[in-house]
């Protein structure tokens, strides 16, 4: 006889043991845990309002230890209530409750090996889990879900990055095969959608395959778990599209937040240039443009993607930041894949006065890669940067956990030039389980197959704590009441409502931030008329102001007075959308728009100007002065430098609690340079740091540059470098290029002769040291490095202050090494340069073995 627990919300707790009829007619949503005595297997059955949306479905998890799939006995049961209130930076909503009933059962298999099932029900669905007794290896699970064969289905053929399209089938007649989470199902006038929550480096991800006839088995990315003992919520989300669609569940089953203070996380637009124009990000004067337009558009931040350069990335910081605008910077993880690599680069990031960092290429649901995320989410928000993920796993309840955690990709999109008739599949899926970094509106980038309108809703329809825009400044600007919008839309929202929508046709929303809500709506296929229900809103009038298609040249903006009562119907063209604000009606209320803030006129000067000679010992004095130009005054101002890390500064920073315009601001310091201050330049920035309203801070710095002049001999791979730039991957100190990662190189070997010293590059690249005039020669061995597998071809270029030195000719792979003599007399600053051979840079592993500066004493 099987034997059943019904759970079924909190009034499975006040209640006791209930009928199955009783719990349903009480909870919308329940789980039954049966037992069968007969083979001693468990199983789970979700339904809603007494309907079956998840068949009996096994559950078990077999460890290195133990088999605890069958065999199995019930030991003992208790059941509480999780009763939790929290608040995240992102999301659908802000302020989050949490009500579950959990209930746990303690099982027992073979030898008495045991492990205990947690289930929790809640409005919104049902999730479980395994916790083990003591850490142990985690072979599989056997979890899976039963889902009707007729039920329709919207999937995705797993990928590690998850990108693949998602499509429509049925639960039955999907491929066999593997799914990624989470996968979408209707089961008659019910939704489920499948996922999991709170996996971390403790465990590793899974897929969900196909295995016939609506079974979808939960597939470990790893062949074995090590030192498991509590496993990530097998999570099912339940009930009608908007329940589903709205649900929180994912973050709810998540660990809390361990970040106490999260003044520092900030959410907003950013301009990016990468997809619009691949090269740009190498580009420092391309870069000041996109700055100068999230600026003067109240865009809070540029995010410089792959190809940004040391040698400039502070100056543009700083150039940023007195505009109002912080600078996020992309990383190919194995960048930041060691704690030696976080430990040198987080902390000199922060001292540029970078915000965040976009962490790009996981490509894993290992165990391993989950550690990886768990140490940099750590380390990040130790150094106050915020985080985004590209090339990443789902959300699992991340950001929950690590607030700072403002989006993640694992999406089709704007990257992949994507057809309309996904994106309106992605908010019943992907955007259900957390930010997603679709990277939208792409208005002259990729096939332009969507109207305007359609375009614009997409910040609105889906959800993303950053939300990255695709297209370049003059595009926008070419759609001037297109860019109004967009300058509206904020990323943080109180509230979110589906208005209405289908998977893969249409999908209207409606979010609130403040007294505003947005309004967005998609549609594929042909020309029709879109509706938006405004019962969402309270009561009182309200002034809409609604954004539609105007052909390709633009959008209109038209405004009306309505109330909750009545519904906005728009017609838009094939694959077209809108957008709408709506805003009380206040007397003499003309707009919904709010104005764009913009940073008061202000200036600072420092001295010296000139490039400081500074020897080890040694002291110089710096000053600044800061004056406001504008009419509007500063607050709180402070004027201070930051010296490099291990010097010091004597004298107080300068205050005052307001600055009108005209007036001045001034201060002046000696800076004490250490004796074991080591060779190369430095810059000891000068910065007014002030208040003004709509700003959390604004910061105008300048630097004071100089060097500190190299003496004695030293390797060219034991100095600091000034620069370095390299065709792949890092240049690497006393090893080849190796792969893309830091650290991944071999022992350098020039036609079979071994190094131990130099620096392994790969074209194109250039490594930049500061001498001061002080040496006298360079010398090395160049050549191609034995590890390229297909010949590779460089030249290499020794210059000092912009002139060339010496350089070799084409250089192949399996040439003698060529050795370099130069008379580096008088030369400032020495660039080492690597270009390709005239062939192209693929295999031009590079190096300057034996690399060697004699100076002076």
């Amino acid at each position: 006889m099987r034997k059943t627990l019904v759970l079924a919300g909190v009034f499975a707790l006040l209640s006791g043991a209930l009928p199955a009829q009783a719990a349903a007619e009480i909870q919308a949503v329940t789980a039954n845990v049966t037992h069968d005595p007969g083979n001693g297997t468990f199983s789970l059955t979700v339904q809603r309002e007494g309907r079956t949306v998840v068949s009996p479905s096994p559950v078990g998890i077999r460890t290195a230890a133990a088999d605890l799939t069958s065999g199995l006995r019930e030991v003992s049961r208790s059941t509480r209530t999780v009763s939790e209130n929290y608040r995240m930076t992102t999301g659908k909503r802000l302020d989050r409750t949490v009500r579950h009933t959990e209930t746990r059962i303690s099982i027992a298999g073979a030898g008495n090996a045991r492990f205990d099932l947690v289930v929790r029900v809640a409005d919104d669905g049902v999730a479980y889990r395994y916790e083990l007794p003591e850490a142990t290896d985690v072979l599989s699970e056997a979890s899976a879900f039963s889902i009707p064969a007729n039920a329709n289905a919207w999937l995705m053929p797993y990928n590690p990055q998850h990108e693949n399209r998602r499509f429509r089938t049925t639960a039955g007649g999907a491929s066999a095969g593997e799914y990624g989470n989470p996968s979408l199902f209707e089961v008659g006038q019910d939704f489920v959608l499948l996922t999991e929550s709170n996996v971390d480096g403790r465990y590793a991800g899974s897929s969900l395959r196909h295995t016939g006839g609506g079974v979808y088995q939960v597939q470990l990315k790893d062949q074995r778990v090590a030192g498991a003992r509590i496993g990530p919520w097998r999570t099912v989300i339940v009930g009608d599209l908007a329940t589903v669609t709205e649900s929180t569940l994912v973050d709810d089953l998540a660990e809390p937040s361990r970040i106490a203070d999260t003044s520092w996380i900030r959410p907003g637009k950013v301009a990016w240039s990468w997809l619009s124009e691949h090269s740009s990000p190498s580009d420092f004067e391309r870069q000041k443009v996109y700055v100068d337009f999230a600026a003067r558009n109240g865009w809070p931040y540029v995010l410089v993607d792959e190809g940004w350069s040391d040698k400039w990335v502070p100056e543009l910081t700083r150039y940023a930041r007195a505009k109002g605008v912080d600078i996020l910077l992309w990383f190919h993880w194995n960048r930041l894949d060691t704690a030696a690599e976080r430990e040198a680069t987080l902390p000199l990031l922060q001292r540029w006065g970078v915000k965040g960092v976009k962490v790009d290429f996981m490509e894993s649901d290992s165990q391993v890669r989950y550690q990886f995320y768990d140490a940099i989410l750590a380390d990040t928000a130790q150094r106050k940067l915020m985080i985004n993920f590209h090339g990443s796993t789902i959300p699992h309840g991340l950001a929950r956990t690590w607030p700072h955690l403002l989006t993640m990709e694992a999406v089709h999109g704007a990257e992949q030039l994507p057809l309309p008739d996904g994106n309106p599949i992605q908010p019943f899926t992907r955007n259900v389980v957390g930010s997603m970094d679709f990277t939208p509106v792409s208005l002259e980038v990729g096939p332009k197959v969507t109207s305007i309108g359609h375009e614009i809703a997409l910040p609105v329809v889906f959800e993303s704590g950053w939300t990255h825009f695709a297209d370049k400044p003059e595009a926008y600007d070419r759609y001037p009441e297109a860019l109004r919008f967009l300058d509206q839309v904020p990323t943080v929202w109180q509230q979110t409502e589906l208005v209405n929508g289908y998977p893969g046709e249409t999908a209207v929303f409606a979010r609130r931030n403040g007294e505003r809500w947005f309004v967005g709506g998609i549609a594929v296929g042909g020309a029709r008329t879109m509706t938006a229900p405004l019962n969402f809103l309270g009561p009182g009038p309200w002034l809409v102001e609604t954004i539609r298609d105007n052909g390709r040249s633009d959008v209109t903006r038209t405004s009306s007075r309505m109330s909750a009562s009545d519904t906005l119907s728009v017609q838009v063209p094939a694959n077209g959308g809108f957008a709408a604000v709506i805003c009380p009606a206040t007397e003499g209320r003309t707009t919904c728009y709010n104005s764009i803030p913009q940073v008061p006129a202000t200036s600072l000067t420092i001295t010296p100007t000139n490039s400081v000679t500074a020897k080890p010992g040694s002291t110089f004095e710096v000053t600044g002065s800061f004056t406001v130009n504008s009419i509007r005054p500063v607050m709180d101002v402070v004027l201070k430098p930051t010296a490099p890390e291990g010097w010091t500064v004597a004298g107080n920073p300068v205050t005052t609690r307001l600055l009108r315009q005209g007036e001045v601001l001034s201060g002046k310091w000696t800076v004490q340079v250490p004796v074991t201050a080591r060779s190369g330049g430095f810059e000891v920035p000068i910065a007014a740091e002030y208040r003004v309203p709509d700003f959390p801070q604004v910061h105008v710095a300048k630097a004071v540059r100089g060097l500190v002049p190299l003496t004695g001999q030293a390797y060219v791979s034991d100095l600091p470098f000034d620069s370095a730039t390299n065709g792949w991957g890092p240049v690497e100190r006393d090893m080849s290029n190796g792969e893309s990662g830091g650290g991944d190189g071999r022992p350098m070997s020039i036609a079979g002769t071994t190094y131990t010293k130099g620096i392994g590059v790969h074209a194109e690249s250039e490594v930049v040291i500061s001498l001061g005039g002080t040496c006298r020669a360079f010398t090395a061995k160049v050549g191609m490095d034995d590890e390229t597998t297909s010949p590779g071809s460089s030249v290499f270029q020794v210059v000092g202050d912009g002139r060339v030195l010496q350089q070799s000719g084409v250089l192949r792979t399996g040439d003698a090494p060529l050795a370099f003599n130069v008379d580096i007399t008088g030369v400032q600053v020495l660039s080492l340069k690597v270009t390709d051979g005239g062939d192209g840079k693929n295999f031009d592993h590079a190096n300057w073995a034996e690399a060697h500066i004699a100076c002076n004493a």
